[in-house]
Formats: structure tokens, sequence, C-alpha cells
């Protein structure tokens, strides 16, 4: 029976994991922490069952659908409550408007009226139809927008959307990598505004359609599911944690992975391959030995950290109508939040009669002082923040901090060039050894599970040859 070792128990690696094992696999998943699911958490609070990170997944992508298909969990997935968000701008909160391409104009008209631009700035944005094409900035996503409808359009809507997901600061992401429609259209077409006009129109969205989904209970649901099907599968899966990967060594028989123990030495794992699916950090030091070169660049990849500020109010605490998702606020007005859940609002199956649940995230690439502070500090900072953006004239009622060290990689110019190239010298090297997870081809939900089942289906073919071949 094949038998393939999997290092790292979050999304990826679990659904790397049930791909291996569906194929008929022997499967043994190695975590090195003390418990499954990554940057997915689900945890009590406030009488219900509340994310610690992630709370949705994109639902045009198809991946984390099916998988909740698979395991059971379809009839759970629900959509938002309330789909638009706020945005705090010249000294007010004012709506998203409509016609945004991930932050980007394909329409002008919303966002005059939206009052988020200055005169100036949108006279400037006003321009970007008429101006002639010019050279793409080296797939940075910051001056790729700015150079076409100047600085407002990139601070005051761009960075705070693409930025908030990726905890990014756009002048340092890579266009290719984050937003590849925006990247796709500036380099098609003249104007990027016609651009993406003419893309919608091509493929105009379903108005109908849910953009995002959670699963009822919690997106932790997703994990315990996953392990669930892994438990019982007829194929066989073992899961060890805190079970960190010191090494990975290969011969003609395959590959042998050096797990850490308790005791204090390593287990080796003989196995047939081996897929990487744990941070960067780790997977470069896992990797030293076999490739220098590639555990180099594994190591360039940068992250950055996160607070996850739960809080519980009482409805009259509030001191305007939540009637949005959240909002989100520009790095040039940032003092500690960042961008800003209406939990309750958003999500139906959050809401007790007379409480208000609100998730304040705080932290980003480059800003780490909202990290640097305690509990106590971190929550009053976040409080203050929220006076100012939203009227909050209460205390909460309970209160929850997440921290979610170095867990954002950041896609830096030029990243997909570089883990291609990655990925050539590993199949060229050890072709039994297959990276997968956020650190290379997506951070979101469905992204992460779509890695990890290429890196199996990746994996199982390899072998395949090699068996034809001897």
């Amino acid at each position: 029976m094949t038998h393939v070792v999997v290092v790292g128990g979050g999304i990826t690696g679990l659904a790397c994991a049930l791909e291996l094992a569906d194929a008929g696999a022997r499967v043994t998943l190695l975590e090195a922490s003390d418990r499954l699911g990554g940057n997915i958490r689900t945890s009590r609070f406030a009488g219900v069952d509340v994310d610690e990170a992630a709370d949705a997944f994109l639902a045009r992508v198809p991946e984390a659908v099916e998988l909740c298909r698979r395991l059971g969990l379809e009839d759970d997935l629900v959509s938002p409550a309330i789909g638009s968000a706020y945005v705090w701008a010249r000294g007010a909160l004012r709506r998203l408007p409509t016609g945004l391409v991930l932050g980007v104009p394909a329409e002008l008209l919303p966002v005059a009226r939206s009052g988020i631009l200055s005169t100036g700035g949108m006279a400037r944005a006003a321009l970007e139809p008429l101006l002639p094409r010019r050279p793409v900035p080296n797939d940075a996503l910051g001056p790729m927008v700015s150079n076409r409808f100047g600085r407002e359009v990139l601070e005051r809507l761009v960075d705070p959307l693409i930025g908030g997901i990726n905890a990014g600061d756009s002048e340092r992401l890579s266009a290719s990598a984050v937003t590849p429609q925006i990247d796709s259209a500036a380099r098609r077409s003249r104007s990027l505004l016609l651009g993406l006009r003419a893309e919608r129109k091509a493929n105009p969205p379903d108005p109908d359609a849910p953009v995002f989904y959670t699963v009822r209970g919690g997106i932790g649901r997703l994990i315990g599911r996953l392990v669930d099907a892994l438990s019982s599968h007829p194929s066989p899966v073992e899961i060890s944690l805190d079970s960190p990967v010191a090494g990975v060594e290969v011969d003609s028989a395959g590959v042998t992975v050096l797990a850490a123990t308790s005791a204090g030495n390593h287990r080796r794992i003989a196995a047939d391959a081996a897929v990487i699916a744990c941070p960067a950090g780790p997977a470069a030091s896992a990797l030293a030995e076999l490739s220098p070169a590639v555990a180099t660049t594994l190591r360039s990849i940068d992250y950055a950290s996160v607070a996850l500020v739960t809080l519980a109010f009482d409805d009259a605490a509030m001191g305007r109508d939540l009637d949005a998702s959240g909002l989100l606020v520009p790095k040039p007005e940032q003092k500690t939040v960042t961008a800003c859940s209406w939990a309750s609002s958003k999500w139906s199956h959050w809401r007790v009669p007379g409480q208000t649940i609100i998730r304040a995230s705080a932290g980003r690439d480059g800003d780490d002082h909202a990290l640097d502070l305690d509990d106590t500090a971190l929550v009053d900072a976040v409080l203050a923040d929220l006076r100012r953006l939203m009227a909050v004239r209460a205390d909460p009622t309970e209160v929850r901090v997440s921290r979610w060290i170095k867990s954002f990689p950041q896609y830096r110019p030029g990243h997909l060039d570089r883990v291609a190239e990655v990925e050539r010298a590993l199949a060229t090297e050890v072709p039994g050894i297959v990276l997968a997870g956020a650190a290379y081809r997506g951070l979101g939900i469905p992204t992460c599970i779509r890695q990890g089942q290429d890196a199996a289906q990746t994996v199982l073919a390899r072998l395949r040859e090699r068996a034809a071949s001897e």
C-alpha cells in the first residue's frame, strides 16, 4: 500500500490527507502543535460558538463547498444576513459603493456618490479612462492602482479591503498572486477601469448567488468533520500531534521523515512520499539539507501577525444601527483597529436577543504595535477605536483576545515566479516531496483545500510514474 506522510495539520494538510486516503493510500499526518486546524478555530463565546479567526469562505471557489458536501455539512452552509460594508473616510462611516472589483472601480458614479474620495481624489480617479497605456509596474499592486487612479483610490478603497484580507501592505503585495483579476485587466487593457468593466460585462455576476458561506456553528466544525472522516476511514490514517518535523531524508526507496518525540529523540517514518503542508519557516528547516536553495527561498517569505478581539455588548451600547457586515479603516486613519465585523448582524446564527457581538482586527504587515500590548491594554485601545468609529457607548459584557502570531504569509511582488521555481527545483531534485499551503498559492480556505488536494494527486501521479518506470 502506498504510504504518504503529510506534514501539517491545518486545513491544507487535512484536505490532503483525506484525498490520499480516499485514493487508498496509507497516511501518516504529523502536526507540530497540540491541536489540528491551524488558523481555523471556533470556541464558545457569550453563549454561542464564535470563530476566532476566519469566519467565512468564498462561495464561488468550489473546493470548500464540495468538501462540506463530502462531509455532510451542506445543509449547514449559511450566507451572511447582510452584505454591504462601510469604510471610515473623511471623518465618517461611508458605505462602500457598488461597481468595485476587489476595491478597484469599474464604475465611477457610485464612487462619487459615496463621498469616500475628496473632490481632488475623485477628479484624479475620473482621469483614469483618459490616460494613455503605461508600463505595468513590477507586479506590485499599490503602484498598479495608484498610477492609474491616484493615491486616494488605493488608500481608501483598495488597501482597506485587500490589505485587510491579507493583513498586508498593498504597496508590497503581488498583484498577480493577490488580485489576479486586476493584474489581468491591467496588462490586457489600456484602461484598468474599462478593462474591469468589460470583464464584468462578459461574465456578469449572478446577483442572487451568495458571495460567502460559513458553517452554522463555526468553521471549526469543518475541521472536526475532517478529523472524524480521517479517524474512521477504511484506509489506515495515523494522526500524531506534538510532532514537529526535524528533517527529511531521501533515498531510492522513498523518503524518511524525522519527527521529534516528547522523549527528545526522533521518530523515523519511512514512506513513499511526503507532502509538506506546514508554514514556510518549518518547511524550510525540514528541507534545508535536501535543497538549501529551496530552503533559502522559503525563509524569505515574510509573515504578519494579527490579533482578533471579540466583544459582546448589550444592544443598548450601540450608538448606531449596525446595518452592514462591518467596517474597514484605511491605513492613514488607523490607530489600532484595521477592520471590524458586526458579527451578530452579519451572521444570524450568532444573534442572541439583546446582545451584539463585534469582532475587531488589529495588526498588519509592518505594524505590530497592537500585538506588543498585553490583553488589557489591547482591549482598551480597541474600545477607544470603537467609540470613535461607531459610537460604542458602554463597556463590553464579555471579551476574548485571539492572537495569530506570524500567521499571514505576505506575497511580495514576484511571489508566484519564486513559488514556481521552488516547485520546479523540488520536482527535479526530490520528486517524492511536494509543498502545499497558504504560503504559496492563496490564503483562502477553498484555495488551501485545493492546494492540499492537488498535492495529493501530484504525489500519487509521480508514484505511479515511478512504479511504471521500474
